[in-house]
């Protein structure tokens, strides 16, 4: 992914001129930290097909992040715990750096539980004290999405790790028409810090994260 690559490289170079080292992630387990509202509602009740099992989940998973996934079980039953079957889940890869404010880059795939398949692009700003820059995996379950379409649109988190297991971690995003989407990353993508920010999910590439 020619974009991805880029934009890493660009934002590792600024960092070095500014004189900040740029973060490969923790490399140590880290416990959980709190989420406020987004990971409060329980389990959604979907019709029967409609929704991924957890076996499924997991398999996928597995298969996507490789040797890094050691911890994705345990992800998995986090977020399973809190949210239950997605209808959906997007894996991809994305880039992304910040000195004090930073922008994320990613690209990535939509599957639907009901075999639609969609590419989705995504982009967005930070703010926090989060200094270094990455690359990673991502897979991200989407909840409360009734048709595909639905995932291009603006999504808000408090983009500090919820849950961290063995080089993986999860946050939470959502937008105001109640989706919900679980973004789980690699070890690499876990900058230091806590940031607010939001993504923007389209259907085509672009530059501007606004």
């Amino acid at each position: 992914m020619p974009r991805l690559k880029f934009v890493l490289q660009k934002l590792t170079l600024v960092i070095a001129l500014a004189g900040l080292p740029a973060m490969g992630g923790y490399g140590q387990l880290q416990a959980q930290t709190q989420i406020q509202n987004q990971t409060q509602a329980g389990p959604q009740d979907r019709p029967e097909g409609t929704t991924f099992a957890v076996t499924e989940i997991v398999d996928a998973g597995h298969q996507f992040f490789g040797q890094t996934s050691v911890g994705l079980a345990s992800i998995i039953e986090y977020v399973f715990a809190q949210r239950g079957e997605p209808a959906g889940y997007i894996v991809g890869q994305e880039a992304s750096g910040a000195i004090i404010g930073g922008l994320r880059y990613g690209e990535g795939e939509l599957r639907m539980k009901t075999g639609e398949r969609l590419n989705v692009f995504w982009q967005g700003p930070t703010l926090g004290f989060d200094f270094g820059a990455d690359g990673s995996r991502t897979m991200v379950l989407v909840y409360g999405l009734s048709y595909p379409d639905q995932i291009y649109d603006t999504f808000t988190s408090a983009e500090g790790t919820a849950f961290i297991a063995g080089g993986l971690g999860v946050n939470f995003q959502s937008n105001a028409q109640g989706v919900t989407l679980a973004v789980i990353r690699t070890g690499i993508g876990l900058r230091l810090g806590v940031n607010l920010g939001y993504l923007k999910y389209t259907p085509e590439a672009t530059w501007n994260p606004f």
